[in-house]
């Protein structure tokens, strides 16, 4: 595994010494036949599933693959080399590996791709839900170390094709609902070959769209399939990666899909369990010369500090990475005034995140980068197959490129966010195709900051779909976004030169709650009043 800091957002070294306990090879058996499975998968989840406040690793893993396949598929997941890993922090940063004593080795016959983490009972500690190729898989955390397979008894393994999920209370009832995204109506036996007179990954345009998931939490450990009954299943798209946020400020949480070669969607929430896709009338269906692109990666997050939600979505090379400012009524495409359309114009994204990386009360744009043909290079001699990440930093209304050096190119996929080693600054980790992945430690600098860890009582006990706000600085409470991953729950600010801050909160239950003359440089725990 490889390791690197980040000084100041400029320089990256990396760390002559690799922590101790991580040894995770994602592993998606490339063949000739150009499966597209293949190229997909490779997500990472960071979440304290023990609740010792250190965040863990989660790693979903792929599967085996004949050339050509045969049928009935087996991915031999009961084999070791593709297991999915769940890697526990020790208190002197290292890892140790707890796949097997967790309950996490078996993974049922599926293709993995990503990952969703939610307290979906109530209980206090972080579940798991696996997304694949096949079935799904939800694990329940029992709180003493070890998970339970409940797919079966909670009705959420849904099937197809899915993609990215996410966690989230849609309808403000206090439990944790449950969104998969799905991509392709694809299987073996319909692959296409394309390309002459060498081969390449077909194009999602050479197959169907399918409808995306939505689980409403019924309470009792069971989840009902309200596809159909919220609107959600009422347009058919290439789902992949998923985010929410209240882009309309009405209190409810929304939905945003990015969808591969079509049209982005929006789910506006009309608050009584029905959804309405509005991504044409929001403006944020296609690029800004009424073309698609191929929508990958999403975050949902306020880059401007006006307090309203915007939206970056990452994509392929010459697409340009779509960012879309929140104006109030409507989204206006701003990746060109910000400068992000120049600075990323021949990188290919995955994995992103909006996150405040050198704590100047700004966020910042982080990618996981790489394109999705392997041989890209014989098809445009201009473009790379395995890139560097990039980190996008904000600043004066635009954004500069800086790369993270002195590492190699890799095909980076899923990425996560949050502050590993509690010192402040967010960290990184990039899931790589069929490597190692990689993790960044973002050094602190002399700016100030802020976490919350927010606790929900009559909201849902992780305060998921708050709203926080601290200074001219807007923050939703959430696992979900970026592509295949789940990030840290955990709410943070750059606080820059501040020492002092009002923290004020708007949790789903409607309830408001202000904390005043909170010190910086401090993670701090808040409870929902009663």
């Amino acid at each position: 595994m490889k390791w690197t800091i980040l000084i100041g957002l400029i320089l990256a070294l990396p760390a002559h010494d690799t922590p101790a306990g991580v040894a995770f090879v994602h592993r998606h058996s490339p063949t000739s036949q150009k499966y597209l499975i293949e190229t997909m998968g490779g997500g990472v989840a960071l979440l304290d599933y023990n609740n010792d406040k250190r965040l863990d690793l989660f790693f979903v893993n792929g599967g085996k693959l004949n050339d050509p396949q045969t049928l009935p598929a087996d991915y031999a997941r009961t084999d070791p080399q593709y297991w999915n890993r769940l890697y526990r922090q020790n208190p002197d940063g290292s890892f140790t590996d707890v796949t097997a004593e967790a309950g996490l080795s078996k993974a049922g016959n599926n293709y993995g791709m990503g990952v969703a983490v939610g307290d979906y009972d109530n209980d206090g500690f972080p579940d798991l839900y696996v997304t694949n190729f096949g079935s799904n898989v939800l694990y329940r955390n029992n709180g003493d170390g070890t998970f339970t397979d409940v797919t079966s008894e909670a009705g959420v393994a849904a099937g197809g094709w899915s993609v990215s999920a996410g966690f989230l209370d849609y309808d403000n009832d206090g439990r944790l609902d449950l969104f998969v995204s799905r991509y392709l109506d694809w299987n073996f036996d319909r692959n296409v070959l394309c390309g002459t007179p060498f081969h390449t990954y077909c194009p999602p345009t050479r197959y169907q769209g399918t409808a995306n998931v939505l689980f409403h939490n019924e309470g009792n450990g069971r989840f009902r399939d309200v596809s159909v009954l919220s609107g959600i299943a009422s347009v058919k798209g290439k789902g992949m990666g998923v985010a929410f946020n209240d882009y309309d400020g009405d209190g409810f949480a929304d939905i945003f899909v990015s969808n591969d070669g079509m049209e982005q969607y929006l789910f506006r929430n009309r608050g009584d369990g029905r959804f309405e896709e509005l991504a044409l009338e929001a403006g944020v269906a296609f690029a800004d010369d009424g073309k698609s692109f191929s929508g990958m990666g999403v975050s949902f997050a306020d880059y401007d500090n006006d307090g309203r939600p915007d939206i970056a979505v990452t994509n392929l090379a010459l697409e340009k990475y779509a960012l879309y400012r929140n104006e109030g009524s409507r989204f206006s495409y701003a990746s060109l005034r910000t400068g992000l359309a120049g600075v990323a114009a021949r990188s290919s994204g995955w994995g992103v995140g909006l996150y405040d990386f050198d704590n100047d009360g700004w966020k910042d744009l982080f990618v996981a980068q790489s394109h999705a043909l392997d041989n890209v290079e014989r098809v445009h001699s201009g473009l790379r197959y395995r890139e560097r990440p990039a980190l996008y930093r904000y600043a004066d209304g635009r954004f500069e490129r800086f790369d993270i050096a002195k590492m190699p190119p890799v095909a980076g996929r899923g990425a996560a966010f949050g502050d590993i080693n509690n010192d402040g600054a967010i960290d990184s980790v990039i899931a790589v195709l069929g490597g190692q992945p990689l993790v960044y430690f973002n050094r602190p600098n002399a700016n100030h900051w802020l976490i919350l860890e927010l606790v929900g009582r009559r909201s849902n006990r992780s305060g998921i779909g708050a709203t926080v706000r601290v200074g001219n600085q807007w923050a939703y409470t959430t696992t979900t976004g970026s592509y295949l991953s789940a990030s840290d729950s955990r709410v943070h600010f750059g606080l820059g030169k501040e020492s002092r801050v009002t923290v004020e909160i708007l949790w789903p239950s409607r309830k408001r709650q202000t904390v005043r003359d909170v010190a910086a440089n401090q993670i701090l725990t808040v409870e929902e009043p009663e």
